[in-house]
């Protein structure tokens, strides 16, 4: 199926032939190897040692949603890169934040972006938020056999649903199996802390400004109790990834606005050390 380059330009006819609008189908019927889930590991004795990702967070809003994630990769007891980008854009409306295996993960990611790119230019519509969610479950469901080998990519997704008009949240496990979350939630090694931290603090009618303050705070939280998790670190400037997604997109907070935030979540701690709901009030 690949291009030749010696041939008179025309591509080939897998191509050029009618099929599905799922980018996936189409790579398992003519090139199924090249699908993360169909590849061979070598027998190895024990857990595969590889980097990974931890905490991710997401909070909705009147108007939208925000997703989080902190910056640590580990390996075993090892921080294996201290600023790896753990959120990512699935397309204008939506995006996805990884935890469990980077390398994996953020495969699935790549494939998961062109399965909706190439959904919306066979169809020339988009998929509906409910539709990203489903696609991305029967990813993570063709990924089993690596999970069952150590190598389990278990991501948070969240977008703007344009037909109900909000910020909307989807949790995943490990067999694909789809839950959707009411409020706020959190996977990876952190997320027991990260969750604590937002139901103390989450209300319905938060801004769009203390939404992203109760990430923050809830990564902070998080990295105090979790040794995986990576809090801000103002030394070297490294501070969690805020996205936030409404009506208007997707948007990546910049470094400046996420040092702001970090900054102010840590000096409300230092004046009150044990005050969990410093950050908001």
């Amino acid at each position: 199926m690949e291009a030749n380059t010696r041939s008179t330009g025309r591509l080939p006819a897998a191509f050029l032939t009618p099929g599905s609008s799922s980018f996936m189908d189409f790579l398992s019927e003519h090139q199924p190897e090249l699908l993360p889930g169909n590849r061979q590991l070598p027998p190895v004795q024990g857990v595969i040692e590889a980097p990974h990702g931890t905490t991710i967070v997401a909070v909705t809003f009147p108007g939208g949603v925000v997703l989080a994630g902190d910056r640590r990769a580990t390996m075993g007891n090892v921080i294996a890169q201290r600023d790896i980008e753990k959120v990512f854009p699935a397309d204008e409306y939506s995006a996805v934040g990884i935890a469990g295996t980077a390398g994996l993960a953020v495969e699935m990611v790549k494939l998961f972006q062109l399965e909706l790119e190439h959904f919306e230019k066979v169809e020339g519509a988009q998929l509906s938020l409910e539709g990203k969610a489903n696609r991305l479950s029967t990813m993570i469901r063709s990924n089993l056999g690596m999970a069952m080998q150590g190598l389990a990519v278990v991501p948070l997704f969240a977008g703007y649903d344009i037909d109900r008009e909000k910020g909307r949240i989807f949790s995943y496990d490990v067999t694909g199996g789809r839950s959707e979350e009411q409020g706020y939630a959190a996977t990876g090694s952190g997320s027991i802390f990260a969750r604590g931290a937002m139901k103390k603090l989450f209300r319905d009618d938060l801004s769009e400004a203390e939404a992203t303050t109760l990430v923050v705070q809830a990564l902070y939280d998080a990295a105090d109790d979790d040794s995986a998790t990576g809090g801000p670190d103002v030394a070297r400037r490294i501070y969690p990834i805020v996205t936030v997604i409404t009506e208007d997109g997707f948007r990546r907070l910049t470094e400046d606005e996420a040092a702001q935030i970090a900054r102010s979540v840590l000096e409300r701690r230092l004046e009150q050390p044990d005050g969990p709901r410093a950050a908001l009030l």
